[in-house]
């Protein structure tokens, strides 16, 4: 079933179904005058954004703006795919993120790298962009949508460096992307961990955007998984709280001596089991759909994790 929230007069949040998943990623469609949307997941999500599009009453070509706050294909590995039928849009990307959106063949080796046989049933096709069709903005650089929004974007690393946010001072809401990390929606609460997934994960630099976020002193955080919060605070709060949790399991469980494999599946199962058991205590049923969610993000948290520990054992070496 299509899911639309309109999270207020201005601003709806589009249920993308990516992996197939209820409320996994979400693409949030700005009603200005010209017409923005944050996000598209992957070409299979596509469908699913077309129609959320189309019971907004929002026509493909009256999209102005296709802004991707960073190009893992979970978040726009579709936009290529979607470009095709928006003739009047413009994709917004990271400077370090143009060339590979224009060339996605690193962007599909490293997927390929994390989710193996299963890369073509949750990502196919990737489509090039035409350099053309492709804007990039850097740190405070803005963006005009009527004559009351101007869109802000921030460099915001250590989800990735070709990340940025971007700042609705309407709202006074931040698009975070996956920097802050995830929220998972429970039976009405919200749990939030962080996303550390390969290759460019950065515990510092996340910290560092983190406590940019905090600074800003938001009203909302959009997360790309999944959904608003107005409570960025405590969000903020539990992804740091969260963050130190995970690398000090990391530490304990990486081993210099073992293969990249052997590590993150080590380390996966810790998390995983740290995880459940905090949630479990919290009130949430051993056998909740969440945690089949969960095993696999802590697979990819973990990978990114033993990713750095990696790099940085090689740079003391």
């Amino acid at each position: 079933m299509m899911c639309v929230e309109r999270l207020d007069s201005r601003i709806s949040l589009v249920d993308l179904m990516d992996l197939s998943l209820k409320g996994r990623t979400g693409s949030y469609v700005i009603h200005e005058e010209s017409i923005a949307i944050v996000e598209t997941s992957a070409s299979p999500s596509i469908p699913h954004l077309k129609k959320g599009l189309s019971k907004l009453n929002i026509k493909l070509e009256d999209i102005q703006y296709i802004i991707l706050t960073h190009i893992h294909l979970d978040h726009a590995g579709g936009a290529g795919l979607l470009l095709e039928e928006c003739p009047s849009a413009t994709i917004v990307v990271h400077p370090k993120g143009y060339r590979h959106l224009n060339d996605p063949s690193r962007l599909i080796a490293g997927a390929k790298a994390v989710y193996g046989e299963d890369f073509e049933r949750l990502f196919s096709p990737v489509k090039p962009i035409p350099k053309e069709r492709m804007v990039v903005k850097g740190h405070g650089d803005t963006l005009r949508l009527s004559e009351t929004c101007t869109l802000t974007f921030y460099d915001t690393p250590g989800h990735a460096n070709h990340h940025f946010s971007i700042y609705d001072p309407v709202s006074e809401g931040m698009f975070t992307g996956d920097t802050c990390g995830i929220q998972y929606r429970n039976d009405g609460k919200s749990i939030y961990l962080p996303s550390t997934s390969p290759n460019q994960f950065s515990p510092d630099a996340i910290k560092e955007s983190m406590h940019f976020f905090k600074d800003k002193s938001l009203r909302r955080i959009y997360f790309g998984h999944y959904g608003m919060t107005e409570e960025p605070v405590h969000a903020l709060s539990e992804v740091d709280a969260w963050l130190d949790r995970f690398m000090a399991v990391a530490e304990a469980v990486f081993s210099p001596d073992s293969s990249f494999n052997d590590n993150s599946e080590n380390l996966s199962t810790e998390l995983y089991n740290l995880v459940k058991n905090s949630f479990v205590h919290d009130g949430i049923e051993p056998d909740h759909p969440l945690f089949n969610v969960l095993e696999l993000d802590m697979k990819v948290s973990a990978m990114g994790i033993v990713d750095y520990l990696t790099r940085k054992g090689e740079l003391k070496s």
